[in-house]
């Protein structure tokens, strides 16, 4: 039986600061270790290298040396699988990223394995793994385990694996509450008004402006974040953006999210660039705290600035611009730079006197929910977070975008 083809892990290289990879005894380099671009580049790898394996497998089973359902491994599998969720989810899904953490624990403990081989014990040892060594809560590792499945159930139709296999798999049931040993996950709270007025100041403009268009309109995170100028309609009083992407988009749902009088103050200012490109960029933030840093790097200096001093800056800061940068910045925030953001605001706060809890971006979402069904009742709280499925007729969703519309003009 050949060698087992595993997925060749992403390292350090210390002495260069690169992202190394090793394939086939030879050392890859992507770029510099943790930087996006560098991550896409190795998933680009590892789908060139999934789609050459697959083609060697429809090779071998032309040829009558294999099936794929009798020598196929979890890794191999898995490879197939990635190769499918990036192109089927999209760039802007996070889907792929998380059936990369759900399909670890299966890789570490079972990758060599024939995927005929795996059955409900092994895939219950998964589970324990995931009790015992990652520290998972049980609602996390019934999401996990339920993505495993679903990359069985893909090979079965792609007839990579007997169609028993899942059969197998499908009898193992999620975690119940109070019956195993993983600990519960606590539920999102609404974080109070206070706390995000208190960390504001300490967030650049960007983020900041966010955080409230984030608590004025009740916007998931990544709808912020994806804010264009062509995708807001400013015809009238009350302006409305419709996300290029969502949520629900596949369930064939358009959003549109209603912006009052008080969100279009805060987006104003970041509306002066092309329709295209977006309104909150990680270029803008760089630029303040620049700004910040030169206007308090010695507040109690007390002797005049000498021209030559000047210069000697103008040299420096034109030296920086024209050395080549070894971080790019990307084009607009993604979520998890945006909570990061968050998590150092509240840390300047609190080092300046402030009494801040930490707080994450999804509980501004559930603030602004907990204030509208409040004032205005379960209802506009559902219109006003776009809750909705595919089958709502068009008559509701017009009386629902209209209570929108009014909820925005008088809170948003």
């Amino acid at each position: 039986m050949p060698k087992t083809p595993r997925i060749p892990k992403l390292s350090l290289h210390k002495p260069s600061g690169c992202a190394r990879v090793r394939i086939q005894g030879k050392d890859l380099y992507l770029g510099p270790y943790g930087d996006p671009e560098t991550l896409q580049r190795y998933s680009r790898l590892l789908a060139e290298l999934a789609s050459q394996q697959h083609q060697l497998q429809v090779a071998q089973a032309n040829s009558g040396q294999s099936t794929p359902t009798q020598d196929l491994t979890i890794s191999e599998m898995i490879l197939a699988y990635l190769e499918f969720a990036t192109t089927y989810y999209g760039p802007r899904s996070r889907e792929p990223q998380s059936m990369n953490h759900a399909l670890r624990p299966l890789h570490a403990l079972y990758g060599s394995t024939l995927t005929q081989d795996f059955g409900p014990k092994s895939f219950k040892a998964v589970r324990q793994h995931m009790i015992d060594v990652h520290k998972l809560s049980r609602t996390e590792i019934n999401r996990r385990m339920g993505r495993i499945k679903r990359v069985f159930k893909w090979a079965v139709s792609e007839e990579l694996v007997s169609p028993t296999i899942l059969h197998g798999l499908s009898a193992v049931s999620g975690l119940r509450r109070g019956r195993s040993e993983a600990h519960e996950s606590r539920p999102v709270r609404p974080v109070d008004i206070s706390q995000i007025h208190l960390t504001l100041p300490f967030l650049p403009p960007p983020v900041a402006a966010i955080c409230q268009l984030q608590l004025l309109t009740g916007m998931r995170p990544s709808e912020v974040l994806h804010m264009r100028p062509c995708d807001i309609d400013r015809s009238g009083a009350i302006w409305l953006y419709t996300p290029e992407h969502h949520k629900t988009e596949h369930l064939g749902f358009e959003k549109h999210v209603p912006l009052g009088p008080q969100a279009q103050a805060v987006l104003a200012p970041f509306l002066n660039r092309d329709p295209k490109d977006f309104c909150f960029t990680p270029a803008e933030a760089e630029a303040w705290r620049n700004e910040q840093r030169a206007v308090h790097r010695n507040p109690d200096r007390k002797t005049k600035i000498f021209p030559c001093e000047l210069k000697a800056r103008i040299q420096r800061k034109a030296k920086r611009q024209a050395a080549p940068k070894v971080r790019q910045l990307q084009p607009c925030y993604d979520v998890d730079a945006y909570r990061r953001c968050i998590t150092y605001g509240i840390r300047k706060a609190q080092k300046a006197g402030h009494a801040v809890q930490h707080w994450f971006p999804y509980q501004i979402r559930h603030t602004h929910g907990t204030e509208v069904r409040r004032r205005y009742g379960l209802e506009a709280a559902q219109v006003a977070l776009g809750h909705a499925t595919a089958d709502v007729t068009q008559v509701y969703a017009e009386r629902n975008l209209k209570l929108a519309m009014q909820v925005a003009a008088e809170i948003g």
